[in-house]
């Protein structure tokens, strides 16, 4: 460790010291036969479960939660797995999951590893360092993060939540009394494949989100269908890679060059959507979600800049055929053969394919079951996305059949109807994570009222004694501090 990140480090623990009243642990603990009962369990250690567990000890004073990932120690979250950008994509000066802490922050981190105002020489963030620094994060606040651990099975016993995991050392239960689900933007859905490229052996298609040997698609041609970041992405990433060709194929006539989550960053928003009446989120988001966003000029430069790359718009593919070890694939713009396909065709939310949501999925109230859509607004697909409370947790379908339901808090895309891109978008963490941890918090201290009730009203400790100040020795009252007149 440089002097620099031990002096920051240092700096960290008095500014939270600084501001830690009211300090001490409050919520009591719950037991089942005698089995101890977690008051939180978070899904998830990348960059949203990490914030939550941060705001939950240092806003909340809870302390008395894991978060679970499935993926090995430094593997946590997509940056150094299917995140093939070589920055992020928001501005550098992005906050939230810092807290509102300036020692906390990315650019101080930064700074302290790489040099005193190297931060402005920065345009925007290397993925890398953004792993990194979530890396330091975990590692500067302990917290209690179990590798290895991926969620099977959602369950209910004596009205808490069984979350039912296998995990390195074999199958293990734990009982909770809140989940919140921050398992990365298809954490309530699965990423889409079109049906005639699922068809073709697995050998010869992937999806942007799967692993991919771009060394071993050297010389060959390659086509990728989608014109999103993640598409760009990875066409850039095999064109460095060296292979033959990349054809990009777009559906729409016209690739998407505003990008209207730019204009959507503001606190009025990103604060306060969820607030709105449930016509003006469903217009928005239906508008918003069906725009689309666009890349950056970084992103579209860097697979543009290669002479062996094409794009073709107003190109849907409508068949696809496996000829050897190849493909042909059939768009409007006429036949295209590839060596290997790539889709980044986006993301379906639907819990039910979320096989850990077996026995949760079929009981949570969606949009369509909240929201009837007025003629000519109606979406298939955003009326499968979950209709959250105010604290992002699922609400039942039917109200009063399953009560735990409310007991788990979506903090992934699933969030975007009800709440705005909260869930998967680095800029709303200043709001989105406080709110959550606010949300946990004052569920907690309303299902234990009556004892804490009890114990309020059974304080007893006097602040002084009867006896009169002047009959006591003079050491034992001399005033704290004195104010002097002017």
């Amino acid at each position: 460790m440089t002097s620099d990140l031990a002096r920051l480090e240092a700096r960290i623990t008095r500014d939270l010291d600084m501001i830690a009243y009211p300090e001490g642990q409050w919520v009591p603990r719950h037991y089942v036969d005698g089995e101890p009962v977690h008051d939180v369990v978070i899904i998830g250690a990348g960059q949203g479960g990490l914030a939550i567990g941060m705001a939950l000890r240092q806003q909340q004073r809870i302390d008395n939660f894991f978060i679970a990932d499935k993926t090995p120690p430094g593997q946590e979250g997509p940056w150094l797995d299917y995140a093939r950008m070589q920055t992020l994509r928001t501005a550098k000066t992005v906050t939230g999951i810092d807290l509102g802490v300036p020692s906390q922050t990315f650019q101080s981190w930064y700074d302290a590893t790489h040099g005193e105002g190297r931060f402005d020489t920065l345009s925007k963030i290397p993925k890398e360092d953004w792993a990194a620094y979530l890396a330091w994060l975990q590692h500067v606040h302990a917290l209690p993060v179990r590798n290895g651990w991926n969620l099977r099975d959602v369950t209910e016993k004596q009205g808490y939540l069984c979350l039912s995991f296998d995990t390195t050392d074999g199958p293990r239960s734990v009982l909770a009394r809140k989940l919140v689900l921050a398992n990365g933007i298809e954490g309530s859905g699965q990423w889409m494949m079109p049906d005639v490229i699922k068809a073709l052996p697995a050998h010869l298609r992937a999806h942007t989100a799967d692993p991919i040997d771009f060394h071993a698609l050297r010389g060959r041609r390659v086509v990728v269908i989608g014109a999103g970041a993640s598409a760009f992405d990875n066409a850039a990433t095999a064109l460095e890679a060296g292979v033959g060709t990349v054809t990009l194929l777009c559906r729409r006539p016209e690739i998407q060059r505003v990008q209207p989550y730019k204009i959507i960053a503001f606190p009025g928003f990103l604060d306060h959507f969820g607030t709105l009446p449930d016509s003006q989120r469903w217009g928005m988001m239906r508008y918003l979600l069906n725009v689309r966003e666009a890349l950056t000029l970084e992103t579209w430069n860097r697979a543009t800049i290669h002479d062996n790359f094409t794009l073709l718009t107003g190109a849907p593919v409508t068949q696809a055929q496996a000829q050897g070890d190849a493909v042909v694939l059939t768009t409007p713009q006429g036949d295209i053969t590839a060596d290997f396909v790539i889709t980044g065709t986006g993301l379906d939310i639907n819990l039910h394919t979320r096989p850990e949501l077996q026995h949760v999925a079929p009981h949570v109230a969606l949009w369509r079951d909240r929201y009837p859509a007025p003629p000519g607004e109606h979406d298939a697909r955003l009326e499968r996305y979950p209709y959250l409370g105010d604290g992002m947790e699922f609400q039942e379908r039917e109200p009063g059949t399953m009560p735990w339901i409310n007991r788990i808090h979506c903090f992934n895309f699933g969030t975007t109807v009800s709440m705005g891109p909260c869930g998967s978008s680095i800029s709303a963490m200043k709001y989105s994570v406080p709110r959550l941890a606010r949300a946990i918090g004052r569920d907690l201290f309303a299902e234990d009222f009556l004892e804490h009730e009890a114990r309020i009203k059974s304080y007893q400790t006097p602040e002084f004694p009867l006896t009169f100040a002047r009959d006591l020795p003079q050491a034992t009252h001399r005033p704290v501090a004195t104010v002097e007149n002017p």
